[in-house]
């Protein structure tokens, strides 16, 4: 089939190259100069496990094409996908301003029965103002469809080509022919294709991501409790993890959500449910207590050192939101960093793939970057492990007692024992369980 995708972010890329690899011809068109030239040459920019090869794959093969002009692969598409950004206003709203423009542009070059498919996450009612604004421009047929995506940042490749559901919106049955053309190779092991109207596959995609962001602030705050009855968070999630009706995922205390996704579509999705007069008070409690949780580590530092931390030199691991990709959108990183600087602490980081967008896009020389995460430590007060990346979880405790001024460590993803911690001779501060060091005894 003949796709275009308008749109080289995290979601265009993934979606093109993986349409590409079942075969399709795709071209993937940005206004980006720079972006597009690199890509054509298989430079990726965006740090994401097993998009490089499939990409310098497709293009060789002659699958996949980037460009800077939309309109060359709008006129062929048979399928159009708008993969553009969706970025919260200051009122917490979606920005539709990309997605509109994207419609009118669809609108002036569409062949006759294509298919007009939202991948960007968007509110309820989007499709028909896309519909509208196309509808304005041309009298040839269309069909709506929304196709909301649900990749894990990490894991996008794998979770497109084997996903465990597919939810396509549509309202004729042409779309959802072309649709089921389109997954038919990604659903053979019999995960389902799963058709509704465009309305419900619009709020599916908010209402997925809300109900992940309430069980992670939910265990963050069973954590806080956790800490002052005694109780151990660790216990606690995988004694309701084997509960069948609530599952093992997304359980885990921690230093909050971040990323691209669950921050701006919680907010999204309150202001939207606002315009219909509904009152989303559970996910406007899940907002602030994932802003309070971006800080627990620093709360515990103040704890441990004063409020003052002036000339305190911090250790940090992990700047990346998650483990397995460079994307610091509402990382918590970036709020810790922000309130131990304001407070007159410096910051040394390391991170796997993620130093680069910090120094160019976040941080800049607002901290020291370190070559490895050993070399964060020297002279130290302390380590901050803010993502669980796979190599900070065995360390070589020797070296970092050596290194550390002082043996302390904030564990913001408990990746550490605690039992084991103390026998070591570390103070260790997790989230929602014993700590071991000054604040254990008082």
């Amino acid at each position: 089939m003949e796709v275009t995708v308008i749109g080289t972010g995290y979601v265009g890329l993934v979606v093109g190259s993986c349409l590409a690899g079942a075969g399709n011809r795709v071209t993937c068109a940005d206004v980006d100069r720079e972006i597009v030239r690199k890509l054509n040459s298989g430079d990726v920019p965006i740090y994401e496990p097993g998009i490089e090869p499939l990409i310098s794959e497709n293009l060789a093969a002659g699958r996949l094409r980037f460009t800077t002009d939309p309109v060359e692969g709008i006129r062929t598409a048979e399928a159009i996908f708008v993969a553009v950004g969706t970025p919260p206003g200051e009122d917490g709203y979606a920005d539709l301003d990309f997605v509109r423009a994207a419609a009118g542009m669809i609108g002036e070059h569409l062949r006759p029965h294509a298919v007009v498919v939202m991948k960007s996450t968007v509110p309820v009612g989007t499709s028909e103002i896309v519909r509208a604004e196309i509808a304005r421009r041309t009298e040839a047929p269309f069909h709506m469809c929304s196709n909301p995506e649900f990749l894990k940042e990490g894991d996008a490749v794998g979770d497109f080509m084997y996903p465990d559901r597919v939810v396509c919106g549509v309202d004729t049955d042409y779309a959802r022919s072309r649709m089921e053309e389109l997954y038919g190779p990604f659903i053979r092991s019999g995960n389902p294709l799963i058709f509704m109207d465009i309305a419900s596959a619009e709020l599916t995609k908010y209402a997925a991501n809300a109900m992940l962001a309430v069980r992670i602030s939910l265990m963050n705050q069973f954590a806080e409790l956790c800490e002052r009855t005694g109780a151990d968070i660790e216990h606690v999630r995988r004694g309701i993890g084997t509960d069948p009706r609530i599952g093992p995922a997304f359980l885990y205390a921690g230093t909050g959500y971040g990323g691209s996704c669950l921050p701006k579509d919680v907010q999204a999705i309150i202001r939207s449910a606002a315009e219909y007069d509904v009152d989303l008070t559970v996910l406007g409690a899940v907002n602030d207590a994932n802003d309070r949780q971006k800080t627990v580590l620093v709360r515990k530092i103040r704890q441990r050192f004063g409020d003052d931390l002036s000339g305190l030199r911090f250790a940090l691991w992990g700047l990346a939101f998650k483990p397995r990709t460079d994307d610091m959108r509402a990382a918590p990183s970036r709020a810790i960093v922000e309130a131990l600087r304001e407070r007159g602490a410096s910051v040394v980081a390391h991170d796997p793939v993620a130093m680069d967008h910090a120094r160019e896009f976040y941080l800049g020389d607002e901290i020291e970057y370190g070559a490895d995460e050993y070399e964060t430590l020297n002279g130290a007060d302390a380590l901050i492990v803010a993502t669980e990346w796979l190599q900070y979880r065995r360390p070589d405790w020797t070296a970092v007692a050596d290194r550390l001024a002082r043996p302390i460590v904030f564990d913001g993803r408990n990746v550490f024992d605690p039992e084991h911690m103390a026998s070591l001779g570390f103070e260790h501060y997790p989230i929602g369980r014993s700590h071991v060091g000054p604040q254990a005894a008082a």
